[in-house]
């Protein structure tokens, strides 16, 4: 049985995951690590939860290895997160990513070896954050899985993670379909409302609407379902106008992850999103203009900050 769990990454999710297991199994279950002046920062000024001062524990890489290891940073500083949290990495620990894109469990895996990583897609929260400040009214779901080849050799470790993250107060189920589909849909998913809505600065509203916005994100979504194809995962249409609806229900003046990190002049996740899709496109011979397009788009506002 799981009974505490390590968190890299004191962003949107790590915040919003980390309080609601912190304020349901109480203290001492719940550690976030970090080194240097990070470290310092994060002791002295904490953070907050829709106005409510969150008790974390914060501390560095040393002590007990960690049992459920959980990644809640962007891709940009992934490599850093699992330099950091490879001391604590032992041969029973076991790893959930709760990054976006297609590629951080494999990369996570070739790092600390394969049968140490679940599948996870997050999906559903309306997480703002500003500074180490967060404000959420859903609190999305945590979908836990793993390709069907897998079950046998770790689908003990994903029943003590669900229970796990049951007991500690977090929304979290079992994958009901295949978690490659569910995994390559999202990511579909946000390389279109994200990016859209940072290259053209605007909230949900203006992609829930017909226009050149909705358009192009449309068309994104096209090129990531097309390259998905190629790996092996058929993501439909029909799926595409599923997450249409889904993205349809958000509220019209929230924005996704990347247009907040444009407002606050933070990395984007460009190179998870478009740069995926332009690398796999290349390398099945195939085009992706739209997704092209917005990747100069991004690159270009990010070099003029």
């Amino acid at each position: 049985m799981i009974e505490n769990v390590t968190i890299v990454g004191m962003g949107a999710l790590g915040i919003l995951y980390g309080d609601l297991m912190e304020r349901t199994l109480g203290p001492g279950h719940v550690r976030f690590i970090a080194e240097g002046e990070r470290l310092t920062r994060l002791q002295q000024e904490g953070a907050w939860c829709n106005g409510r001062k969150c008790d974390f524990t914060v501390t560095d890489n040393t002590g007990e290895e960690a049992e459920l290891l959980l990644f809640a940073v962007k891709m940009t500083a992934l490599d850093e997160a699992m330099e950091l949290a490879a001391p604590l990495v032992g041969e029973d620990t076991v790893i959930l990513s709760l990054l976006n894109g297609v590629t951080s469990e494999e990369h996570i895996g070739q790092t600390f070896g394969p049968g140490k990583i679940l599948y996870c897609v997050a999906q559903g929260m309306d997480a703002v954050r500003e500074d180490n400040r967060l404000t959420y009214t859903q609190a999305g779901k945590l979908y836990l899985g793993l390709p069907e080849e897998d079950y046998f050799d770790r689908g003990e470790k994903l029943d003590a993670v669900l229970e796990f993250l049951q007991r500690a107060g977090v929304p979290a189920e079992r994958e009901p379909g295949e978690i490659l589909h569910h995994i390559w849909g999202k990511f579909m998913l946000n390389v279109g409302v994200n990016q859209v809505c940072m290259a053209y600065g605007c909230t949900y509203g203006q992609v829930q609407k017909p226009g050149e916005a909705r358009d192009t994100m449309i068309a994104a979504m096209h090129e990531a379902r097309k390259v998905g194809a190629c790996q092996g995962v058929l993501v439909t249409q029909k799926d595409l106008y599923d997450y249409l609806a889904l993205l349809d229900t958000m509220p019209s003046d929230a924005m996704p992850s990347m247009a907040q990190d444009a407002l606050a002049h933070r990395p984007s996740e460009v190179e998870a999103f478009a740069g995926t899709v332009l690398e796999l496109a290349k390398f099945y011979g195939m085009q992706a203009p739209v997704n092209q397009k917005l990747y100069d788009t991004i690159r270009e506002t990010e070099a003029n900050w």
